[in-house]
């Protein structure tokens, strides 16, 4: 029997799923829907458009309606399109034309929900008026770009990835940036203290004003300026850009599948939910964190890709196993790159884990050579089982791979006293006879072990 699927939302995680489905079953009959006249839309590279090193937003797009809907005979996506409720008792959907007002029915025998996330709206009054913008999507970038091209001062609220990109990204067009953090320490989410206080230094050299500990209470603007009140007095600037993170987008299945408290759906291993006919996967979906062994809320493309292609892959039976996530992210800074897996120790210790951390700086590269730079680097492990929790590294040279490895360590379960001795290549051009992660396994091998005596 033919088997007829719908998904909702497509970004993502939708296209991953739309079009692992139908490679592996090009003959299933699939209604895709998605609120927006887009599809596919890579929000991470905003800021790159935003300081110019992306010329054309439009190529952010890497796929259309055209190209999924090739991909079967009986594919239809339908964009400006909202779904309004799912049934999934009567495995139900009504959806309605945005452009027409019209309401149609539609049934499914499984249902993929890729509806992904909100920017998170803080409760500050205000944050609704002219002059004050979110930044997620297509649209977003859009009016933060024509908004931004007469303002001279910006202020940017949150001090996340995102913030702290658009406060590069402006700083390198000459702008002048405010940019405002609340009680948690800089990028808090991804490194610890001291790697936090670095970023913020390089921040403040390159111009970037911090309002570190500043809580933004209330926005107002005229035709020129906006306005925001803070905890510690009020910020004036032309313009406000406000990213303070996401939320999963699952109303639709309240009641009906297994949420977390945040609101995040909790999936088993080949992505379904608590409802056998309901798959779901990306910013609307809990992801399963390896270092912790539990579900966690990361909302990242690259979490969004994999659950997706594998709900795609599973419709028709147990195929693809999710391996979970370390979470791992990177971000470019300037000349340098801060690149991240895994957990912080402060997180660590906020999940109640005997965790322990060691710094190491050191030259990637012998001495001998005409040039080299120094890694900073971090590791945190339990110390337990000395079983690797998560690194953090940043350095002017591109050490992103570096935590490629770790996060596969990490998902391995391996220990510091394997990091410390396992295989790497050397080569003065790349690394010392002893690579600089072997180092810093044996460094915290020498903690380790000095903590027992």
């Amino acid at each position: 029997m033919l088997m007829k699927v719908v998904v909702v939302g497509c970004t993502h995680a939708g296209t991953a799923a739309v079009r692992e489905l139908l490679t592996r079953h090009p003959e299933t009959e699939v209604d895709v829907f998605e609120r927006r006249e887009d599809i596919s839309f890579l929000s991470c590279g905003i800021a790159l458009y935003l300081e110019g090193t992306v010329g054309r937003l439009e190529d952010m797009f890497y796929a259309t309606p055209a190209s999924l809907e090739a991909l079967g005979a009986k594919v239809h996506v339908h964009l400006k399109h909202d779904v309004l409720s799912i049934d999934a008792a009567d495995h139900r959907v009504v959806a309605e034309d945005l452009a027409t007002g019209q309401q149609q029915h539609y049934q499914y025998d499984k249902l993929i929900m890729t509806t992904g996330s909100y920017p998170v709206i803080p409760p500050i009054s205000g944050v609704s008026i002219p002059r004050v913008l979110m930044c997620k999507s297509y649209d977003d970038a859009r009016k933060i770009k024509e908004s931004a091209k007469d303002a001279d001062k910006i202020a940017i609220v949150g001090g996340g990835y995102i913030g702290v990109e658009l406060a590069e990204a402006y700083s390198r067009n000459h702008k002048q940036v405010i940019l405002i953090n609340g009680v948690s320490p800089l990028l808090s989410h991804y490194v610890d203290l001291p790697l936090s206080k670095e970023i913020a230094s390089v921040l403040t050299k390159r111009g970037v004003e911090l309002k570190t500990n500043t809580i933004a209470r209330h926005f107002d603007s005229d035709a020129k300026h906006v306005f925001i009140q803070t905890d510690q007095g009020e910020i004036q600037a032309d313009l406000a850009v406000v990213c303070v993170g996401f939320r999963p987008m699952t109303e639709l299945l309240v009641g009906q599948v297994e949420m977390n408290p945040d609101g995040a759906i909790h999936v088993n291993d080949y992505m379904q939910t608590s409802n056998p006919d309901i798959y779901a996967a990306g910013d609307a979906v809990a992801v399963h964190f390896n270092p912790t062994g539990k579900d966690a809320y990361a909302p990242l493309a690259t979490n969004a890709v994999r659950q997706g292609k594998m709900a795609g892959a599973n419709i028709f039976g147990q195929n693809i196993k999710y391996m979970g996530t370390q979470a791992t992210s990177a971000l470019k800074l300037y000349d340098h790159s801060l690149a991240v897996t895994g957990l912080t120790l402060a997180h660590a210790k906020r999940n109640h884990l005997p965790a322990a951390s060691v710094t190491m700086t050191d030259d990637f590269r012998p001495p001998f050579m005409p040039h080299t730079v120094k890694i900073t680097m971090v590791l945190v492990y339990d110390t337990r089982d000395r079983r690797i929790l998560g690194a953090q590294f940043y350095s002017e040279y591109d050490i992103a791979n570096a935590a490629n490895l770790i996060s596969v360590m990490i998902q391995n379960r391996n220990t510091i006293d394997q990091l410390a001795y396992v295989d790497m290549l050397f080569n003065p051009n790349y690394d010392k006879p002893w690579h600089y992660l072997n180092l810093l396994g044996q460094l915290a091998v020498m903690q380790a072990d000095n903590a027992k005596l």
